[in-house]
């Protein structure tokens, strides 16, 4: 009896090598130099993860935190507005001078339970639309109501609210699997809260090179991206603590902020790298804000500042940075807009 072959993990064209030198700073702090941040910069950006928790429309404080930098590259987003009315969003989007700007609306849905009043809205609505949801665990309900949403065909963000490991994986994988059976095309899948994940930044950096929880997550994320059509969002991480404001021009090196900034950069680079050779640069995919589990603030524009650096600062490629920040999220929500 013949077997089928496990599936094989699609990479980038060229895995970038990651030596243990990508981790640390690029100068010394005591040197008297600022380091010179990378000038590989997105050609355009999609914002593939905007939260807005009061329900506006505007998203006027997105705006004012993007900046100049962010929201002078920003070409579309893919927006949310938790708990809001989605049917006076839908509407207030459509009349909107936005709705250009707009790639993709995110309509939450519990994951099982599926409301089936989606449906109408889903139809009618002029707005590009995709479904997002929670998981928590592994269950029968979960594996149908994502088929449930594989099966509108729009993408499916879940936000992974567990602790992964072996035996969470494995349920995980099962659900995934088990939901796309017998639809022949399934949508894209977007994995958030994953990358970076939750992390103690008590723990330091040379002992989390070598740390049980580390080596777990590499052995995770490859796992994972054997998943077919499964991308992974690039996202503020929830470490407790508010993305480090981005320094101002001129400061001196061994400015508080500065200081900040770089150790995240450190550890964000060594949670980013076994994700890059494991599904390579093409399914990573840019947001500005946190997960929904996650109770840390954080700044668009500081966060893209951070994002982009440490990105740049493991693959100097254009064609890289430009599929993270812009190409990835334009193939995978342009679908959504096609279903319009």
């Amino acid at each position: 009896m013949s077997t089928v072959p496990p599936p094989r993990r699609k990479g980038p064209k060229d895995l970038p090598k990651l030596p243990a030198s990508a981790f640390n700073s690029p100068v010394t702090e005591s040197s008297g130099i600022l380091p010179s941040p990378s000038t590989i910069q997105p050609e355009a950006v999609i914002d593939a993860n905007v939260i807005v928790a009061d329900g506006d429309v505007a998203h006027a404080q997105w705006k004012k935190d993007a900046g100049q930098v962010l929201g002078g590259k920003i070409k579309s987003l893919v927006l949310s507005f938790p708990g809001a009315d989605l049917e006076k969003v839908v509407k207030e989007l459509e009349s909107s001078s936005d709705l250009d700007r707009v790639l993709s609306l995110s309509v939450p849905y519990d994951l099982e339970k599926p409301d089936s009043a989606l449906e109408a809205t889903l139809a009618s609505s002029k707005v590009p639309t995709s479904l997002s949801t929670v998981y928590t665990a592994a269950s029968t309900e979960a594996t149908e109501g994502l088929k449930w949403a594989l099966e509108r065909g729009r993408p499916v963000d879940i936000d992974v609210q567990v602790v992964l490991t072996e035996a969470t994986l494995e349920g995980f994988e099962d659900t995934v699997g088990k939901a796309a059976e017998g639809i022949t095309s399934p949508p894209p899948i977007i994995l958030s809260n994953i990358l970076p994940p939750p992390h103690d930044l008590d723990l330091p950096i040379i002992k989390l090179m070598n740390h049980p929880t580390y080596l777990a997550f590499s052995n995770q994320v490859a796992a994972l991206s054997l998943l077919p059509n499964v991308y992974i969002k690039f996202l503020p991480p929830a470490w407790d603590q508010p993305t480090p404001q981005t320094p101002y021009p001129g400061s001196p090196v061994d400015s508080a902020e500065g200081k900040v900034q770089r150790e995240w950069k450190r550890r964000i680079k060594l949670y980013l790298g076994p994700v890059l050779e494991a599904f390579g640069y093409e399914r990573i995919i840019f947001g500005s804000s946190p997960s929904i589990a996650s109770k840390s603030k954080s700044n668009a524009g500081d966060w893209y500042e951070i994002a982009r650096e440490s990105l740049a600062e493991l693959v100097s490629d254009q064609e890289f940075v430009d599929a993270v920040f812009h190409g990835n999220a334009l193939k995978v929500y342009g679908k959504a807009e096609e279903k319009q």
